[in-house]
C-alpha cells in the first residue's frame, strides 16, 4: 500500500469512491450522486502543504482517500481540521481507513494541525469504531440534524488533541 498526495488525475476515482458511499446513507449527507465537475473547486481548495487530500493505492489502484478540511473558516481555528475518509466498497474491512487515519495523524504536525475532528453519523458504527481506536473522544452529539430519506439521523463530533498523542503513527 502506498499513500500519497492526490493529483488532479485522481479526482475521477475520488468521486467514484465518494459516490459509492451515498446510497448506503451511512457516510455521506449527500443524497444524490455528485459529478467530477462539481468537485473541481473543492479539489483546488486543498493544498498539499496545509489541507491535503491523500489517496491510498493498492497494486497501483486508488482504493481510498482522506481529506483535511479547514474547520469553521476563521483564523483562530487554523490549527484545527476535519478529516473525512472514504474507501472503495470492495476494500472495506481491509485496514484502508486505519492506514489513512494513521497517516493523517502522523502528517498533522507538519501541516500545522493540532486538533483533528470527525463528523460521523451516529449509525456509522465502523467509522466511530475506527476513530475510537485512535483515541478520538466524543465531543459533541447533535440529535436528528440530518434527514436521510425521511429518517432523522444524529451526528457525532469526535476530536483528538494531537499534542496529547505520542505521534508514533506512520503508514507502512
Amino acid at each position: 500500500m502506498k499513500i500519497r498526495n492526490a493529483e488532479a488525475k485522481d479526482l475521477t476515482v475520488i468521486v467514484e469512491i465518494y459516490n459509492a458511499s451515498i446510497p448506503s446513507r451511512i457516510a455521506s449527507a449527500d443524497l444524490e450522486l455528485i459529478s467530477v465537475e462539481s468537485r473541481i473547486s473543492w479539489y483546488q481548495e486543498h493544498s498539499p502543504n496545509s489541507r491535503p487530500i491523500l489517496v491510498i493505492e493498492l497494486d497501483d489502484k486508488v482504493v481510498g482517500w482522506l481529506s483535511f478540511q479547514s474547520f469553521y473558516g476563521r483564523p483562530a481555528y487554523k490549527a484545527t481540521a476535519e478529516v473525512s475518509i472514504y474507501v472503495a466498497p470492495e476494500y472495506k474491512g481491509q485496514g484502508i481507513g486505519k492506514k489513512l487515519l494513521s497517516e493523517a495523524i502522523y502528517r498533522s504536525p507538519q501541516l500545522g494541525i493540532k486538533t483533528l475532528l470527525g463528523f460521523i453519523f451516529a449509525h456509522n458504527n465502523p467509522s466511530l469504531s475506527l476513530f475510537d481506536k485512535f483515541g478520538f473522544e466524543r465531543w459533541g452529539y447533535l440529535p436528528k440534524v440530518a434527514d436521510l430519506d425521511g429518517i432523522r439521523r444524529d451526528l457525532v463530533i469526535v476530536g483528538l488533541h494531537l499534542e496529547e498523542v505520542k505521534n508514533n503513527y506512520k503508514s507502512e
